[in-house]
């Protein structure tokens, strides 16, 4: 017949070694038990019943441990037992239902509209079509895996941005409780090209140069430039040039209320601030920069004549964005400091900013000749007159042949 009593520290210290092992259970806690050894190690045990059998657990050396603490123990495995039991018999609900619901409420509606598009765009190209009528439990990481692998054969860069977006739904899944553990953690996205392209003093000339020659074309190739041009004088994104609205803009500054990071305040330098007066005085509607056929809306894509502008300036590999790194690394050339630059950029963290603000070749090459010329006069400096330094001592005693000392 077991042995049952209510289990105390002291009882547990007074169970004695017998020929065969045996078990005394407590009757305050149903399936909490010492083991006791022939040897007289005395262990604490668990027997908790599943609906797939016993579960049986151990919480080690009763020397260790107060009876009371593992009765705390015992009540939290017990609570983990049932709501384990209780998740896997609760289904799952499919891929594309979560994300229309609960993703899309908590997390999708969230979102800024233009972050919206570009969320959508992935979800409908390419997760839905691959993960939609799964439900989220049968994911699993080699389906992710694979699934990756082919999209990275073709479209490496979008394949990075729909695992991201994949990782961060799932992610949500696990908080709500549909899921143990996500799937698609670890998998490490496709390498991308190191953002380090910026124009040099002699392409910053040379594309001025072209864009001048724009300005004076047609009325489309004017307003290109100009919007070039501001792209280069102010480091903004592309999106808050082509859609700037009239009443952001103060005498000085624009007053952004929907950037990439929120609202922000851009200050104006003086070429920046000729191009936005020149600008404000043409027309009257809402846009610095509205559609040539419809003024009441902006226009509908970036300059096209970019292509050619930077073929005609010899700068074939640099994109829009590029003129943004390129006044990063000018303020960075001439001593502004990152935390400067990084409010000026609208970046949320200086390692942000870092990405952006590079150092060119014949920059780092200067300042090297520099530090060498400096290194070069230091040890080219001739020793003192003196054969060897005077001790403190020394320097502290007067000379006895000095006058000072001949008149004592």
């Amino acid at each position: 017949m077991p042995r049952r009593k209510r289990l105390t520290d002291a009882g547990i210290a007074r169970l004695r070694a017998q020929a065969r092992e045996y078990t005394v259970w407590d009757t305050g806690v149903a399936g909490l038990g010492v083991r006791v050894r022939p040897s007289g190690s005395r262990t604490f045990i668990y027997h908790r019943k599943t609906e797939g059998g016993v579960r049986k657990m151990s919480f080690g050396p009763a020397a260790l441990r107060k009876v009371e603490e593992v009765r705390r123990a015992c009540m939290e495995a017990a609570t983990a037992t049932t709501d384990a039991n209780d998740a896997c018999h609760r289904k799952a609900p499919l891929f594309r239902d979560f994300v229309a619901g609960q993703w899309n409420v908590d997390c999708f509606e969230r979102c800024k509209p233009s972050t919206q598009k570009g969320l959508r765009s992935i979800l409908n190209r390419h997760l839905l079509p691959a993960f939609g009528d799964r439900r989220l439990d049968r994911i699993t990481r080699s389906m992710a895996l694979g699934w990756f692998e082919a999209r990275s054969r073709t479209v490496p860069s979008a394949a990075n941005h729909a695992l991201a977006l994949l990782h961060q739904i799932l992610n949500h899944a696990v908080a709500c409780g549909h899921i143990g553990a996500n799937p698609v953690r670890g998998i490490r996205h496709n390498p991308g090209r190191k953002m380090t392209r910026f124009l040099s003093r002699e392409e910053i000339a040379r594309l001025h140069h072209v864009l001048d020659r724009y300005a004076e074309g047609s009325a489309s190739e004017a307003q290109q430039a100009d919007i070039i041009r501001l792209l280069l004088l102010t480091g903004c994104r592309k999106g808050e040039i082509v859609y700037l609205r009239r009443e952001e803009i103060r005498d000085d500054r624009f007053e952004l209320a929907d950037a990439k990071t929120g609202p922000r305040t851009v200050l104006l330098n003086a070429p920046a601030r000729e191009i936005v007066a020149r600008r404000m005085q043409q027309g009257n509607g809402p846009w610095l920069f509205p559609s040539l056929r419809d003024p009441s809306r902006p226009r509908s894509r970036e300059p096209r004549l970019w292509c050619r502008m930077r073929r005609e300036a010899g700068i074939e590999d640099v994109r829009l964005h590029d003129l943004r790194h390129t006044v990063a690394s000018q303020a960075a050339m001439n001593g502004v400091p990152l935390p400067v630059v990084a409010r000026m950029l609208g970046h949320s963290n200086v390692r942000m900013t870092m990405r952006y603000a590079h150092v060119g070749d014949r920059e780092i090459e200067a300042a090297a000749e520099r530090v060498g010329q400096a290194i070069d006069t230091i040890i080219g400096m001739k020793e003192p007159d003196a054969a060897a330094p005077r001790s403190r001592k020394q320097e502290t005693m007067p000379d006895m042949a000095s006058p000072a000392v001949r008149r004592v």
